[in-house]
């Protein structure tokens, strides 16, 4: 009997140029990959993406686009399940129409009797009340939940859904690796270099003003360069250069850009060859941790706590009122300190990394067993 081979559509946050929902993706179909292989089963990926032609070129998957109900109805009819996740997508905070997307593929899926995996999502919030009985009801046909954190876990009981139903396991990009071999880093022999990921947030840019002085702190204290990291694009890239236009002239010639990086891996490998990373964006905390590079949190949304609660950390201050003090210093302790930082911090990484790939393996042990819903 030869190795089956398993359809399986994903859906989530894909093909908007936003670096951790694309790194999202590629930890999902890598731990796919691997596991399938351990367990004998053979995935075929078919992901739905705002721009499936980018999406196919850049993976090497199949992708159909997630707004035209037609491509992902037939989608999923000739699949043999569907992942959703991970990220944040059953939340409310952005808009009203991202829970019922997203409930409705389930539903769709689970009206043609394929099985539904929840894969490491970030739950809420959720301010609107009678979301939650749809996301209960959506959850309830689900073979398994995974969720990113406790605090995701929790919204989901509130809702209704009884706690054993729902694992917590790491964010799926805590697994992923760097592609090829890693860069070298000079960081310890050369001048240090500090990542820096920022995201446009409150309309009065304080929070922008607050790392502004926070990075010319650093700088006046420190032979440290600083490397900005834009993770979505091109929002992010204008938010750098308000940054650094806030600075001052004579900082510029320390600064640096990471120019038009689209692919997840490309931007991990960024991040390694950071001493340390001041960010607002959760992703490039969690590529950071993931490569031991101490990380300086600005907290504009709960996730950002979330995470860093995981590692026994604090952000430095949130986007509700910035403290550039507060940034400056905890950087400048991270980066006297990055050794003892590493050593005590690294066997709760190594846990995470290792915990990621839990969805995965729970996926292709469903599909080994021969389990289905028809």
């Amino acid at each position: 009997m030869g190795t089956p081979t398993k359809r399986i559509v994903i859906s989530g946050y894909y093909g908007f140029n936003n670096s951790g929902d694309e790194a999202v993706l590629q930890s999902i179909l890598l731990a796919l990959q691997e596991q399938g292989e351990r367990q004998g089963v053979s995935f075929v990926p078919v992901v739905l993406s705002v721009n499936p032609g980018e999406t196919s070129r850049t993976y090497g998957v199949e992708s159909v686009h997630r707004m035209k109900p037609g491509e992902v109805w037939a989608a999923l009819r000739g699949a043999d399940g569907l992942i959703s996740g991970g990220g944040s997508l059953l939340q409310d905070e952005t808009g009203w129409k991202t829970i019922p997307y997203y409930l409705a593929v389930i539903r769709l899926a689970q009206w043609l009797k394929k099985p539904v995996f929840i894969y490491s999502q970030g739950i809420g919030p959720v301010h609107r009340p009678m979301f939650h009985g749809w996301i209960r009801s959506a959850f309830q046909r689900c073979v398994f939940i995974t969720v990113r954190d406790e605090e995701s876990k929790a919204l989901l009981t509130r809702t209704g859904l009884p706690a054993e139903r729902v694992q917590v396991v790491p964010d799926p990009v805590m697994g992923m690796p760097l592609r090829g071999q890693p860069p070298q880093n000079h960081a310890a022999e050369t001048k240090s270099m500090i990542g820096v990921s920022v995201r446009f947030w409150k309309e009065d840019r304080s929070e922008l003003q607050a790392i502004a002085q926070a990075l010319s702190t650093i700088l006046d204290e420190t032979d440290a360069r600083i490397r900005f990291l834009p993770f979505h694009l091109p929002s992010d890239h204008e938010a750098s250069l308000y940054v650094l236009e806030q600075m001052g002239g004579s900082y510029k010639q320390r600064a640096s850009f990471a120019e038009g990086i689209v692919h997840p891996q490309d931007m991990l490998a960024e991040v390694a060859q950071c001493s340390l990373l001041i960010g607002m964006r959760l992703h490039s905390l969690i590529y950071a941790a993931g490569q031991f590079v101490p990380m300086v949190g600005v907290s504009y949304d709960p996730k950002i706590d979330q995470f860093l609660n995981r590692l026994g950390m604090k952000a430095a201050t949130s986007t509700q009122s910035a403290s550039a003090a507060d940034i400056a210093k905890q950087s400048l302790e991270l980066l006297s300190g990055s050794k003892r930082w590493k050593e005590e911090k690294h066997p709760a990484i190594e846990r995470l990394k290792n915990e990621a790939h839990r969805p995965a393996e729970l996926i292709a042990s469903f599909y080994a067993k021969g389990r289905d819903l028809s």
